[in-house]
Protein backbone atom coordinates (compact mmCIF):
# COMPACT_ATOMS: atom_id res chain seq x y z
CA UNK A 1 0.00 0.00 0.00
CA UNK A 2 2.75 2.11 0.56
CA UNK A 3 4.51 1.74 -2.33
CA UNK A 4 1.30 2.41 -4.32
CA UNK A 5 0.92 5.65 -2.74
CA UNK A 6 4.37 6.33 -3.59
CA UNK A 7 4.22 5.67 -7.20
CA UNK A 8 1.12 7.56 -7.67
CA UNK A 9 2.48 10.78 -5.68
CA UNK A 10 5.63 10.68 -8.12
CA UNK A 11 2.98 10.27 -11.14
CA UNK A 12 0.97 13.53 -9.50
CA UNK A 13 4.05 15.74 -9.21
CA UNK A 14 5.92 14.89 -12.12
CA UNK A 15 2.43 15.97 -14.11
CA UNK A 16 2.66 18.86 -12.19
CA UNK A 17 5.55 20.13 -12.42
CA UNK A 18 5.20 19.14 -17.01
CA UNK A 19 2.07 21.25 -16.61
CA UNK A 20 3.91 24.16 -14.97
CA UNK A 21 6.87 24.05 -17.24
CA UNK A 22 4.69 24.35 -20.61
CA UNK A 23 3.01 27.06 -18.99
CA UNK A 24 5.97 29.11 -18.75
CA UNK A 25 6.81 28.05 -21.73
CA UNK A 26 3.84 29.11 -23.65
CA UNK A 27 4.00 32.37 -21.64
CA UNK A 28 7.54 33.29 -23.08
CA UNK A 29 6.62 32.28 -26.56
CA UNK A 30 3.51 33.14 -27.01
CA UNK A 31 2.79 35.54 -24.58
CA UNK A 32 -0.04 34.17 -23.12
CA UNK A 33 -0.83 31.35 -20.93
CA UNK A 34 -1.45 28.79 -23.71
CA UNK A 35 -3.75 26.17 -24.68
CA UNK A 36 -2.66 24.17 -21.67
CA UNK A 37 -3.56 26.89 -19.29
CA UNK A 38 -6.67 27.55 -20.82
CA UNK A 39 -7.61 23.84 -20.47
CA UNK A 40 -6.39 23.85 -16.73
CA UNK A 41 -8.57 26.98 -16.04
CA UNK A 42 -11.61 25.13 -17.32
CA UNK A 43 -11.05 22.44 -15.26
CA UNK A 44 -10.28 23.84 -12.43
CA UNK A 45 -12.62 26.75 -12.83
CA UNK A 46 -15.98 24.97 -10.73
CA UNK A 47 -13.42 24.10 -7.50
CA UNK A 48 -12.30 27.70 -8.02
CA UNK A 49 -15.91 29.00 -7.68
CA UNK A 50 -16.56 26.63 -4.67
CA UNK A 51 -13.67 27.83 -3.41
CA UNK A 52 -14.51 31.73 -3.35
CA UNK A 53 -18.15 30.71 -2.35
CA UNK A 54 -16.62 28.99 0.62
CA UNK A 55 -14.31 31.91 1.40
CA UNK A 56 -17.27 34.56 1.41
CA UNK A 57 -19.37 32.02 3.79
CA UNK A 58 -16.35 31.97 6.42
CA UNK A 59 -15.99 35.78 5.56
CA UNK A 60 -19.68 36.40 6.78
CA UNK A 61 -19.40 34.17 9.64
CA UNK A 62 -16.32 35.86 11.01
CA UNK A 63 -18.17 39.19 10.31
CA UNK A 64 -21.43 37.82 12.02
CA UNK A 65 -19.45 36.54 15.21
CA UNK A 66 -17.90 39.64 15.44
CA UNK A 67 -20.71 42.09 15.55
CA UNK A 68 -22.35 39.17 17.80
CA UNK A 69 -19.38 40.05 19.94
CA UNK A 70 -19.52 43.62 19.14
CA UNK A 71 -23.09 43.75 20.59
CA UNK A 72 -22.77 41.69 23.63
CA UNK A 73 -20.40 44.31 24.96
CA UNK A 74 -22.81 46.84 23.59
CA UNK A 75 -25.40 45.18 25.87
CA UNK A 76 -22.93 44.78 28.81
CA UNK A 77 -22.53 48.64 28.60
CA UNK A 78 -25.87 49.19 28.53
CA UNK A 79 -27.69 47.23 31.34
CA UNK A 80 -24.14 48.83 33.31
CA UNK A 81 -25.67 52.58 32.52
CA UNK A 82 -29.71 51.28 33.47
CA UNK A 83 -28.13 49.50 36.56
CA UNK A 84 -26.62 53.86 37.38
CA UNK A 85 -29.80 55.64 36.12
CA UNK A 86 -32.15 53.10 37.99
CA UNK A 87 -29.68 53.88 41.34
CA UNK A 88 -29.74 57.60 40.99
CA UNK A 89 -33.69 57.25 40.30
CA UNK A 90 -33.99 55.04 43.45
CA UNK A 91 -31.63 58.03 45.31
CA UNK A 92 -33.72 60.73 43.75
CA UNK A 93 -37.17 59.17 44.56
CA UNK A 94 -35.90 58.54 48.38
CA UNK A 95 -35.20 62.64 48.03
CA UNK A 96 -38.19 63.70 46.64
CA UNK A 97 -39.99 62.05 49.68
CA UNK A 98 -37.76 62.84 52.41
CA UNK A 99 -38.47 66.74 51.33
CA UNK A 100 -42.19 65.89 51.18
CA UNK A 101 -42.04 64.55 54.58
CA UNK A 102 -40.24 67.94 55.81
CA UNK A 103 -43.12 69.58 53.92
CA UNK A 104 -45.52 68.18 55.47
CA UNK A 105 -44.19 68.59 58.96
CA UNK A 106 -44.00 72.13 57.98
CA UNK A 107 -47.33 72.56 56.63
CA UNK A 108 -49.29 70.74 60.09
CA UNK A 109 -46.79 72.88 62.48
CA UNK A 110 -47.59 76.08 60.45
CA UNK A 111 -51.47 75.17 60.27
CA UNK A 112 -51.55 73.57 63.93
CA UNK A 113 -49.31 75.49 66.11
CA UNK A 114 -51.49 74.79 68.91
CA UNK A 115 -51.06 70.73 68.87
CA UNK A 116 -48.30 68.63 70.55
CA UNK A 117 -47.75 66.06 67.57
CA UNK A 118 -45.65 63.48 66.02
CA UNK A 119 -44.97 62.72 62.66
CA UNK A 120 -45.57 58.79 61.70
CA UNK A 121 -45.17 56.74 58.39
CA UNK A 122 -48.08 54.42 57.16
CA UNK A 123 -47.01 50.27 56.85
CA UNK A 124 -49.52 48.74 56.17
CA UNK A 125 -53.24 47.55 56.50
CA UNK A 126 -54.29 45.20 58.89
CA UNK A 127 -57.71 45.27 57.93
CA UNK A 128 -60.53 42.44 57.53
CA UNK A 129 -64.36 42.26 56.63
CA UNK A 130 -65.27 43.89 59.95
CA UNK A 131 -62.65 46.24 60.92
CA UNK A 132 -60.57 49.14 58.96
CA UNK A 133 -57.23 49.50 60.67
CA UNK A 134 -53.50 50.31 59.42
CA UNK A 135 -49.88 50.20 61.59
CA UNK A 136 -47.12 52.88 61.57
CA UNK A 137 -43.77 53.14 62.74
CA UNK A 138 -43.87 54.31 66.50
CA UNK A 139 -44.68 53.19 69.85
CA UNK A 140 -44.05 53.50 73.39
CA UNK A 141 -40.42 52.50 72.33
CA UNK A 142 -39.87 55.55 70.27
CA UNK A 143 -42.80 57.89 70.65
CA UNK A 144 -45.16 59.44 73.23
CA UNK A 145 -48.00 57.63 71.56
CA UNK A 146 -50.50 56.66 73.94
CA UNK A 147 -53.78 54.50 73.33
CA UNK A 148 -57.15 56.69 72.03
CA UNK A 149 -54.87 59.88 70.55
CA UNK A 150 -56.17 61.66 67.34
CA UNK A 151 -54.28 60.53 63.79
CA UNK A 152 -54.67 63.15 61.24
CA UNK A 153 -53.35 64.56 57.84
CA UNK A 154 -51.25 67.91 57.45
CA UNK A 155 -54.64 69.50 56.56
CA UNK A 156 -56.35 68.73 59.88
CA UNK A 157 -58.00 65.83 58.73
CA UNK A 158 -58.84 63.15 60.86
CA UNK A 159 -57.94 59.35 59.96
CA UNK A 160 -58.54 57.50 62.84
CA UNK A 161 -57.29 56.95 66.55
CA UNK A 162 -54.51 54.96 67.91
CA UNK A 163 -56.27 51.36 69.45
CA UNK A 164 -53.19 49.38 69.85
CA UNK A 165 -49.46 50.57 71.11
CA UNK A 166 -46.70 48.45 70.66
CA UNK A 167 -42.67 49.09 71.14
CA UNK A 168 -42.11 50.04 67.62
CA UNK A 169 -45.61 50.25 65.95
CA UNK A 170 -49.22 51.38 66.74
CA UNK A 171 -52.34 50.21 65.28
CA UNK A 172 -54.54 52.86 64.37
CA UNK A 173 -58.29 52.49 63.45
CA UNK A 174 -59.51 54.38 60.95
CA UNK A 175 -62.63 56.77 60.79
CA UNK A 176 -64.49 53.97 59.06
CA UNK A 177 -63.86 51.05 61.47
CA UNK A 178 -67.03 50.45 63.50
CA UNK A 179 -64.82 50.76 66.64
CA UNK A 180 -64.38 54.49 66.10
CA UNK A 181 -66.84 57.62 67.28
CA UNK A 182 -66.34 61.29 67.39
CA UNK A 183 -68.53 63.99 68.98
CA UNK A 184 -69.20 66.50 66.01
CA UNK A 185 -70.69 69.65 64.26
CA UNK A 186 -72.68 69.91 61.65
CA UNK A 187 -75.07 72.02 60.01
CA UNK A 188 -76.83 74.97 62.00
CA UNK A 189 -79.81 75.02 64.15
CA UNK A 190 -82.89 77.03 62.27
CA UNK A 191 -82.29 79.38 64.97
CA UNK A 192 -78.97 80.06 63.56
CA UNK A 193 -77.57 79.26 66.53
CA UNK A 194 -74.17 77.47 65.09
CA UNK A 195 -72.86 76.59 68.36
CA UNK A 196 -75.44 73.79 68.88
CA UNK A 197 -75.42 72.00 66.00
CA UNK A 198 -73.64 68.81 68.03
CA UNK A 199 -74.02 65.07 66.70
CA UNK A 200 -72.45 61.70 66.69
CA UNK A 201 -70.10 60.75 64.00
CA UNK A 202 -68.93 56.75 63.92
CA UNK A 203 -68.29 53.82 62.17
CA UNK A 204 -70.71 51.30 60.44
CA UNK A 205 -70.40 48.34 59.48
CA UNK A 206 -73.68 48.67 56.84
CA UNK A 207 -71.58 51.90 55.03
CA UNK A 208 -68.18 51.08 55.80
CA UNK A 209 -67.40 49.15 52.54
CA UNK A 210 -68.80 52.04 51.02
CA UNK A 211 -66.08 53.94 52.34
CA UNK A 212 -68.97 55.78 53.92
CA UNK A 213 -69.62 56.63 58.28
CA UNK A 214 -72.63 56.85 59.83
CA UNK A 215 -74.43 60.60 61.20
CA UNK A 216 -76.51 59.18 64.59
CA UNK A 217 -80.30 60.64 64.35
CA UNK A 218 -80.71 64.38 65.04
CA UNK A 219 -84.40 65.79 64.96
CA UNK A 220 -85.60 68.79 62.50
CA UNK A 221 -84.48 71.59 64.45
CA UNK A 222 -80.86 70.85 63.08
CA UNK A 223 -80.78 72.15 59.44
CA UNK A 224 -77.90 69.64 57.26
CA UNK A 225 -77.28 69.52 53.96
CA UNK A 226 -75.99 67.34 51.66
CA UNK A 227 -72.11 68.95 51.26
CA UNK A 228 -71.99 70.50 54.76
CA UNK A 229 -68.69 69.80 56.31
CA UNK A 230 -68.42 67.69 59.51
CA UNK A 231 -65.31 68.30 62.11
CA UNK A 232 -64.74 67.45 65.57
CA UNK A 233 -66.90 69.63 68.69
CA UNK A 234 -63.81 68.69 70.78
CA UNK A 235 -66.84 67.48 73.67
CA UNK A 236 -65.35 64.81 76.36
CA UNK A 237 -61.78 65.61 75.53
CA UNK A 238 -61.30 62.85 72.98
CA UNK A 239 -60.72 65.02 70.39
CA UNK A 240 -59.10 68.45 69.47
CA UNK A 241 -61.31 70.80 68.28
CA UNK A 242 -61.91 71.41 64.80
CA UNK A 243 -60.29 68.13 62.58
CA UNK A 244 -62.19 67.48 59.85
CA UNK A 245 -64.11 64.63 59.41
CA UNK A 246 -65.30 64.77 56.11
CA UNK A 247 -68.73 65.90 53.80
CA UNK A 248 -72.34 65.10 54.21
CA UNK A 249 -73.08 62.59 51.59
CA UNK A 250 -76.95 61.82 51.97
CA UNK A 251 -79.46 62.75 54.37
CA UNK A 252 -82.58 60.27 55.46
CA UNK A 253 -85.63 60.15 57.54
CA UNK A 254 -86.09 57.77 60.13
CA UNK A 255 -88.41 54.58 59.75
CA UNK A 256 -90.53 56.25 62.08
CA UNK A 257 -90.49 60.08 59.83
CA UNK A 258 -89.49 61.50 63.73
CA UNK A 259 -85.78 61.92 62.95
CA UNK A 260 -83.03 62.12 60.64
CA UNK A 261 -79.57 60.70 60.06
CA UNK A 262 -77.03 60.90 57.13
CA UNK A 263 -73.58 59.41 55.83
CA UNK A 264 -70.64 61.31 55.66
CA UNK A 265 -67.94 60.81 53.09
CA UNK A 266 -64.13 61.23 54.09
CA UNK A 267 -62.49 64.02 52.30
CA UNK A 268 -59.57 62.24 50.69
CA UNK A 269 -59.51 58.30 50.24
CA UNK A 270 -57.66 56.94 53.34
CA UNK A 271 -56.11 54.05 51.37
CA UNK A 272 -53.63 57.14 49.90
CA UNK A 273 -52.33 57.97 53.23
CA UNK A 274 -48.55 57.46 53.55
CA UNK A 275 -47.81 60.40 56.15
CA UNK A 276 -49.47 60.78 59.08
CA UNK A 277 -49.60 62.82 61.95
CA UNK A 278 -50.64 61.62 65.54
CA UNK A 279 -51.77 64.80 68.20
CA UNK A 280 -50.21 63.96 71.40
CA UNK A 281 -51.45 66.92 73.30
CA UNK A 282 -53.78 69.81 72.94
CA UNK A 283 -55.95 72.44 74.29
CA UNK A 284 -59.82 72.65 73.12
CA UNK A 285 -60.86 76.34 74.20
CA UNK A 286 -63.96 76.98 75.87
Amino acid sequence: MKAILTKRTIIIFSASLLLAIVTIVSINVFNTAGPVTGIANTITQPVRALASTVARAFGDIFSAIYRYEELEKRNEELVARIAILESNSRAAEELAEENNRLRLLLDFRELHGDYEHEQAAFEGWTSDNFSSTFTINRGYANSNIQRGMAVATEEGVLIGQIYEVGARQSTVITILDTKFSAAANVGRRDTGDESDSSVTVRGDFTYMRSGLLALDMFDDDLIVRRGDTVITSGRGGVFPRGLIVGEVDDVTRSAGGINRFATVRPLLDINSISIVFVITGFENPE
